[in-house]
């Protein structure tokens, strides 16, 4: 067996043959050539090779998954055995399926041939950039990598999907320092596909740096007050991620505790907020072709103008309520822009923050949540002043998305996500 689709096909023949009755199997290949900087001076180099196997048995409606990271006949053999007692030691489900056969794709993505010296020279540069216009930011940690994976999903219904691609990728995690004063460590990730320009100038790099700069000398903010917030592109995937498990995921659906259940096509949030998933857009770099279910992947609204549009559910999940199973199940997110610029959107705040980095826990069942303000500015009448210490917020995810009263023009395309500032209005801020 030298190919993924061999080693599919083995497994599912492997899996019928000891008594399954449908079954799925993916596996997925791939190498990474790393780059690591600690301290400003490089530490390591080296290549990074990952194989694995998913395979699902579904035996009289039960349903067995084994994951496995070698793939030589022995361990698949193994690995069948396991899945198929899993199979059988599971309670029966009639929502339990595998992906009924449609039109078979094979997709290509991004870079496939990299560029070895060309991405070292460009680190290089990067720490060299960073010094000279950022000079009290101190990197702790840079990884850039280059990764190449080839991923085979088959399944007995006949369906089949193979997606191979190339890409790179840069994550660091860095503060600001200035004497024995040291601002709150903060960290971004990017993925790109071309190495002509210059690293720095991807994503939101440079906004960053220049405001850990300034959170070197932080000042409470005093007191307690509902106010406007500015959530950063930074920070925005995150709260929508966190809204979204409570709201619109498997788990709050199925249970029945999400408070948008009954939703679909009514208004869950301001007209001025559409919310997509995107992994089809030509900005993202190399998004999610099929799901693990084993369907197409295609772009899908979540909320258009403020209206809820679709759940973020599994076909499992969809088998299970009734609604529509999601289009697909990436996080590549895309916010439509608004007709405000961030200038005016600041000017609006007469006293509020400026949110790049949320602590917090899980939010409540009905959205609410508390949490630190980190990496954050107070903006007091239509301007952004004192980078504040750690100050709590409050407030409720679902009033928050009713209470959006602003959405940038500017966006921040970071090969994940696409996204602007949006402006949120009834936040509860308080400090010492």
């Amino acid at each position: 067996m030298k190919t993924n689709k061999e080693i599919a096909i083995y497994v599912l023949d492997a899996l019928k043959k000891v008594g399954a009755d449908h079954a799925q199997c993916v596996v997925s290949t791939g190498r990474a050539d790393e780059f690591n900087v600690d301290g400003g001076q490089f530490s390591l180099m080296r290549t990074l090779f990952n194989s694995s196997v998913v395979m699902k048995a579904l035996k009289d409606g039960k349903k067995g998954i084994i994951t496995a990271n070698r793939l030589d006949r022995d361990s698949l053999d193994n690995a069948v055995r396991e899945c198929i007692l899993a199979a059988q030691s599971s309670v029966s489900d009639e929502a339990e399926s595998i992906a009924e056969k449609g039109n078979n794709e094979e997709f290509v993505s991004g870079v496939l041939t990299p560029d070895r010296d060309k991405h070292f020279d460009r680190i290089q540069e990067y720490m060299e950039d960073v010094g000279k216009a950022y000079p009290k930011i101190m990197i702790g940690q840079l990884i850039s990598k280059y990764i190449h994976s080839e991923k085979v999903l088959m399944n007995t219904n006949g369906v089949e999907f193979k997606h191979t691609s190339g890409k790179y990728d840069i994550g660091m995690m860095f503060t600001a320092r200035e004497g024995e004063a040291v601002s709150s460590m903060n960290g971004y990730e990017a993925q790109f596909l071309s190495l002509d320009g210059k690293l720095i100038d991807i994503g939101m790099q440079r906004t960053l740096y220049e405001e850990s700069e300034k959170q070197i000398f932080t000042k409470p903010c005093r007191g307690k007050f509902v106010g406007k917030m500015i959530i950063s592109p930074a920070c925005l995937a995150d709260v929508l991620k966190m809204a979204f498990y409570n709201f619109i995921s498997d788990s709050t659906i199925i249970d029945g505790t999400s408070p948008w259940k009954s939703m679909l096509d009514k208004p869950v949030a301001s007209e001025k907020v559409s919310i997509s998933t995107v992994p089809f857009d030509s900005r993202i770099v190399c998004g999610e072709r099929f799901t693990g279910e084993g369907y197409r992947s295609e772009n899908m609204d979540i909320i258009q103008n403020g209206l809820l549009k679709n759940f973020m559910l599994s076909n499992y999940a969809s088998r299970k309520t009734g609604f529509p199973r999601a289009l697909n199940s990436s996080a590549n997110l895309f916010v439509k822009p608004g007709d405000s610029s961030l200038r005016e959107l600041i000017k609006d705040v007469d006293r509020g923050i400026l949110l790049n980095r949320f602590s917090g826990g899980r939010p409540g069942t009905n959205g609410d949540f508390s949490g630190v303000a980190k990496n954050s500015f107070l903006i007091e009448n239509g301007q952004v002043t004192d980078a504040i210490s750690e100050t709590m917020i409050n407030g409720n995810l679902s009033d928050m998305f009713k209470q959006v009263i602003g959405v940038s023009s500017e966006t921040v395309c970071d090969g994940l996500t696409i996204l602007p500032w949006i402006l949120c209005d009834g936040i509860t801020i308080s400090g010492e």
